[in-house]
């Protein structure tokens, strides 16, 4: 099955939906990040919220989230537009616990929760939107809907997961939200409490092979698709970026570079690969 999220409402509630599978793109991630079954668990978790996170975004506007817990996973970070394209990293792909009474993958253990989620919202305005909230579980879902209800005043519940195989191949990964919009009335909070307190993990409605659709249309009653959005992990770097953040830090150090190391290297996060740049390469930055 295809990753790919949907927009939906449920008919006459002042309620907001939205689900995604984000299943091969967290495969993606933990290939080329080498991660651990609950690193694989934590990036996936996030991933599936700022993908749905940024399903409201504009043309060309941008969103990136950074979460540190003080965890031995340390730094996470993820980033996507409106298209529908996502990218992230940890800072330790090589974390791996879980409960001991279920047996479950502990990514707020691995996460902790003695630090903050940020997200930055640019907007193609001359300063991006910035806001940060204390973390509350480091379990990611908690956070996002914690965020939500601090930073955006909007009442919001959050279903996150990601079911990895014993060879670490991630078997699936997605999530859903709901949203209370304005005008909402004691009814509809009532309705989202009912679901999400007693509905089964998003891992196991989508390891039956259900649909985003079909997890949504199973949970409430009277959905309306609005939209859906293929997704994909892609980090879109290149050359020329690198170049550009290389002219950043000035002819000085460029020259630097020249006499000390005959060149550089730039490592991505985001995707592994490493530009190498040569003498004559950093002459011509600096021309």
């Amino acid at each position: 099955m295809k990753d790919y999220l949907i927009k939906a409402i449920i008919k006459d509630r002042a309620i907001r939906l939205v689900a995604c599978n984000t299943t091969n793109l967290t495969n993606e991630a933990r290939k080329l990040h080498h991660l651990w079954p609950t690193a694989s668990a934590a990036l996936g978790r996030m991933m599936s919220a700022t993908l749905m996170m940024g399903s409201n975004l504009k043309n060309d506007e941008k969103l990136s989230v950074t979460i540190n817990g003080g965890g031995p996973i340390g730094t996470m970070i993820t980033t996507t537009s409106n298209n529908g394209l996502v990218k992230g990293f940890v800072a330790n792909p090589e974390v791996h616990y879980t409960y001991n009474d279920t047996g479950k993958l502990a990514v707020g253990v691995a996460v902790g929760h003695q630090g903050y989620l940020q997200v930055v919202k640019d907007m193609g305005l001359k300063e991006a939107f910035s806001s940060q909230v204390q973390l509350q579980t480091g379990e990611i879902g908690d956070d996002f809907a914690y965020y939500y209800a601090i930073s955006e005043q909007t009442p919001t519940a959050i279903s996150l997961g990601v079911l990895v195989d014993t060879d670490n191949k991630v078997i699936v990964s997605g999530g859903y939200m709901a949203q209370l919009m304005p005008g909402h009335s004691e009814l509809d909070i009532q309705l989202i409490e009912n679901v999400f307190a007693n509905s089964l993990p998003v891992t196991e409605l989508l390891n039956q092979k259900n649909s985003v659709e079909e997890i949504l249309q199973g949970l409430f009653n009277d959905v309306e698709i609005l939209d859906s959005i293929d997704l994909a992990y892609v980090c879109g770097c290149s050359k020329e970026q690198m170049a550009k953040a290389i002219k950043t830090v000035g002819k000085a150090e460029i020259e630097n570079m020249i006499e000390e190391d005959q060149g550089c290297e730039i490592h991505c996060h985001f995707c592994n690969k490493t530009y190498h740049f040569n003498e004559d390469e950093l002459k011509e930055l600096i021309d």
